[in-house]
């Protein structure tokens, strides 16, 4: 076997890349910068790897319309915080993702960390995995259609929004990053506060108008909330709005599923591909200027915060990933729903190389030696029955492996 020096990684206009796994930060729990164009290079790229669709469209749920309680009190909320007092503030907020960490002003305009969590009323329920199997083989569209029917019947599903509150004293001492995704804040410590509901209340009349056409944007938050250091949604901050606006032209937000309704809006964008409207008429095209046009207004400028000077690229691999996994698995988990897990991850395993398949069970061994095990043994058992492919080695064509060997 034959084994190839690697080439140099690079970004796509051919600049060596030092470190591609950690994002450049200012400080090990700050936020990405603009600078970091390891990252924006591979976006902007991931963002158009997939050309926008022709007349067949990709399949979708039909979920659309997303509506809380009380909405017109939500939005009044945010935009006169600076006048309330009372603690009535905790009962509504807003936001389109249940993942995120975010930042917000409550009481004596004192900023606190919040994560937003979505829970189902309808409580969880799984299909066996042969079940799983057999439907997305013979009925893929089964899940789909079951939303569409609930929904058509009145049946509305829902889900309750909670709230968790950090201050920003508890968030620079916590025992580790309270903004890394994949862990959960403790509900003893920081307990789920209730704000509101979540009800999809009507199926799409139009398909390619409602749901082809929705365009999620993070980075649409109301005034009083505003992006934490979260890297998964500084990401999404640059990431969805790029994407949108390769999919569906510059001015997607034109489009009577993504504009605001409860507000005009007033800016300097104008012309572009699909321009909808009366462009702005002729109103002034630059900022600023002497004729009335839109102007800025102090009370909207985003809060101040802290954050360590040294910009780097931060290596987290050795934060604790491994304890809230445990608890997972031993505590929260019951027998049937652990046997599904396992199943599962030996099925999506069992297709990798014999050395992929040890590290990854190594890994598992960490969280728990039951978990592990459990998978080790399917593992085993799919490795009988099915011989495993020859491993190869990825070779790269052109002038680097005809120089190579060249070389030999």
């Amino acid at each position: 076997m034959i084994w190839f020096r690697p080439d140099v990684l690079t970004t796509g206009a051919g600049v060596p890349v030092g470190d591609k796994l950690n994002l450049m930060t200012a400080g090990p729990r700050g936020p990405l910068l603009v600078q970091d164009v390891v990252f924006t290079d591979e976006m902007a790229h991931f963002d158009r790897e997939r050309i926008p669709e022709r007349v067949v469209h990709a399949k979708g749920a039909g979920n659309t319309f997303l509506v809380f309680e009380n909405l017109l009190s939500l939005l009044h909320l945010f935009v006169t915080l600076e006048h309330k007092t009372s603690h009535r503030s905790h009962r509504y907020i807003c936001s389109n993702s249940q993942q995120y960490i975010v930042l917000s002003d409550f009481h004596d305009m004192s900023p606190l960390m919040l994560v937003l969590v979505f829970q189902t009323d309808q409580g969880i329920k799984n299909l066996p995995v042969e079940e799983a199997d057999r439907l997305a083989s013979t009925d893929p569209d089964y899940s789909i259609r079951d939303l569409y029917n609930a929904i058509s019947n009145g049946n509305f599903p829902s889900w309750t929004l909670y709230i968790q509150v950090m201050t920003f004293e508890q968030a620079e001492n916590w025992q580790w990053n309270p903004f890394d995704l994949t862990k959960v804040w403790p509900h003893k410590d920081f307990p789920l506060i209730p704000v509101g509901r979540l009800v999809l209340n009507r199926n799409p009349i139009n398909y390619f108008a409602e749901v082809e056409q929705l365009a999620f944007d993070p980075s649409n938050m109301p005034p009083g909330i505003e992006p934490s250091p979260d890297k998964m949604l500084q990401g999404r901050l640059f990431s969805y709005p790029d994407t949108h606006r390769h999919r569906l032209g510059a001015n997607y937000l034109q489009l009577s599923v993504n504009c605001p309704y409860r507000t005009r809006v007033a800016n300097y964008q104008r012309d572009g591909p699909m321009c909808m409207f009366d462009n702005q008429g002729g109103a002034p095209n630059y900022f600023p200027n002497s004729f009335s046009a839109p102007d800025t207004q102090l009370r909207f400028v985003e809060s101040k915060c802290k954050v360590s000077p040294d910009v780097a690229r931060y290596n987290s691999a050795d934060d604790d990933n491994v304890t809230q996994v445990r608890t997972f698995f031993t505590q929260v988990l019951n027998e049937a729903e652990r046997e599904r897990l396992c199943q599962n991850m030996a099925g999506h395993i069992k297709g990798a190389q014999l050395f992929i398949q040890k590290r990854a069970v190594q890994n598992l061994m960490a969280v728990h030696p039951d978990y592990g095990t459990r998978i080790q043994t399917l593992l085993d058992k799919y490795n009988t029955e099915g011989k495993k492919n020859t491993i190869h080695v990825y070779t790269r064509g052109g002038a680097s492996a005809v120089a190579a060997a060249s070389k030999m």
